[in-house]
Order: C-alpha cells, then structure tokens, then sequence
C-alpha cells in the first residue's frame, strides 16, 4: 500500500473539487482540477522539497522468525524532492509524469551483539521513483467518475529495480457548496503490495466557523481552518511511507526492500511566501507500524526482517512551488 501515492491523492482532489466537480460534467476543467490538488497536498505541486527527522525510539525484531535482541534508532532523517509535470489537459483527459527522490539516513544498532549478524547501521540509502499517469472524467449511472492509472519505475543509486502499475476508479456521490464525497477503489498490480485493492474514501465538509473537515481514507483525517491572510493550519493524522532497495545481506546476490509505514499525528502549519511559494511545517507523535524487510521478487507479506518500533516525536521543513497559490490562497 503506497499510502502517498499520487494516484491516491490526484483522485482524491478530483472527486473533491469545488469548482472542477458540479454534478453537470460540462463544468468540469482539468486546470481548475490541477489547482485544486495542488492545493490540497504538497506531493501534488510542481515542486516539493521536504526535510524530515524524528527523535530516537526503542524496537524490537525478528529475523526469519527468531526473536534478536532490543535495538534503538540513534538517529534518522530523510531529504525528500518530487516534481508534477502535466504534458496533457485537455476537457476530460490530464496526462502527466512525476518524480521523486528520497535520501534517508538512518543510524540503528541492536543492545546486544549476534554472532554472524551486522548488529548496528549507520548508513545512507538513496531512492527514486518516476511514473507516468494518466486520469480520464467520464460518467457513470448518471455520476461523475474518474479512472486514473499510473505506471511507475522505480530504483537506486545503483540500479533501477522494479515496474509498477496502478488503476483507480472513483465515484462523487455528493457534490454541493458545503460538502463533497465520493467512493472508489485502487488496484495495485505488484507483488510486494500489501493489499493488491484498496478502497477509497473522500470527505469534505466546511462548517460555519471556518473549519473544514478533510478526509481522504486511507491516506489523512485533517482538520483545517485558514488563519491570518496567507496561512494555513491543519490537525490530524496522515500515513507516510519510506522504502528503499538494500544490497549484499547475504552470499546470494539478491536484492531485498526495506518499506516501512509511519502514522504522523500532530500540526501542520503552511504559510505562502512570494506569491507561489509555499512553506510547510509539521511536527508531531510518528508510530511507525511494521517496518519490514523482504526479498525483491516475494511479497510484503513474507519478511525475512520484521520490527515493533515505540513511537517517537518527528518534524517536517519543507517548500514547495505552487503556480496556483495567489490565486487561490
């Protein structure tokens, strides 16, 4: 489950849209779609550059179903930069490439040394993933509904590792001045995937007070509400996920994934700077729920390295470039 997958979130701000999706399909328009994603999540900007780290945290863990000794992460931190370029939007059809590179550093030893095991890390791990995506708004029993697919590459420093595909179909159920909502599901075709279909579920209602609840399941359940002239502050929770392809942990030459999915709850406060930038600051109580490792070619679900972490305090720096900012912020 690629719970910040921007397959997941392009078809969330698209059943969402304020101005994009009355129930008349004739209204619809791709770039007021656009802007509205852009909006709504960083991931989704032209350009997004993230810092990020926690405070160390307490773990145990099996390695191929035998108990090791407690360990403790000394430290850890990830660089994070994504870029959204869309070649086509024409009235039904957006076409568009994203890119993403992840610099992750993590320190970690085990309290107890193990005979024939590495029992403490301190390294750097790189990775990047590129897709192409495509979404099509069409009508279904009379219901705007949106099909969106995504095929992805991702990989290393080293080398490029494996090929993903990705469908989504989503449906607005409602749609007026005050609330949005909309049900759908996600398809994901690649074996490591913990759930090969995933449901989805968007919610949005703006209250009398200014506050607007925004739920986009399994992704984020936010409470927002505007705050001076150009901020914005956000309570809730929201997934994370961080992966990257690891080398040489045994005599077979085979490539393993770490993959590990993290609940932040806490604040978020943004702040548009220069028109069309935005800065974003988190911070907050990170749980991370089964961090893993398994072979490449197996499934998620068959680790040969698993983890219970206690949670920990993170933050989050980042800026992004959103040409739709002073427009709509």
């Amino acid at each position: 489950m690629k719970t910040t997958n921007k397959l997941l979130l392009t078809v969330a701000a698209l059943i969402l849209s304020k101005n994009g999706f009355a129930q008349n399909q004739d209204s619809i328009t791709t770039k007021k779609v656009v802007a509205y994603a852009a909006n709504k999540f960083p991931e989704t900007r032209t350009f997004n550059f993230e810092f990020s780290g926690s405070g160390p945290y307490n773990f145990t863990s099996t390695l191929r179903g035998e108990a090791l000794p407690a360990g403790r992460v000394t430290n850890w931190t990830q660089a994070r930069a994504s870029a959204n370029i869309n070649f086509i939007k024409s009235k039904h059809w957006i076409l568009g490439t994203t890119f993403t590179y992840r610099f992750t550093s993590l320190t970690a030893a085990l309290n107890e040394p193990v005979s024939g095991l590495t029992s403490s890390v301190n390294e750097n791990f790189q990775y990047h993933n590129s897709s192409l995506n495509l979404a099509y708004v069409s009508k279904l029993f009379d219901k705007t509904t949106i099909y969106s697919s995504s095929v992805s590459i991702d990989g290393s420093e080293k080398q490029f590792e494996r090929v993903r595909g990705q469908f989504a179909a989503t449906m607005l159920l409602k749609a007026d001045a005050r609330t949005k909502m909309g049900i759908g599901f996600v398809v994901n075709i690649d074996p490591s995937a913990q759930l090969p279909i995933l449901p989805v579920f968007t919610y949005e209602h703006r209250f009398d007070n200014g506050l607007v609840a925004d739920i986009t399941l399994p992704r984020n359940i936010f409470i927002r509400k505007q705050v001076f002239r150009n901020g914005r502050i956000t309570l809730g929770t929201e997934l994370d996920r961080t992966s990257f392809y690891l080398y040489h942990l045994d005599n077979t030459g085979r490539t393993f994934e770490f993959n590990q999915v993290d609940l932040n709850n806490g604040l978020i406060y943004e702040y548009r700077l220069w028109d069309y930038f935005i800065l974003t600051m988190k911070g907050g109580l990170k749980t991370s729920l089964s961090p893993r490792i398994f072979d490449r070619n197996k499934s998620y679900n068959d680790p040969i390295f698993q983890a219970k972490a206690d949670p920990s305090a993170y933050f989050n720096v980042g800026i992004s470039f959103n040409p739709f900012a002073k427009k709509r912020r």
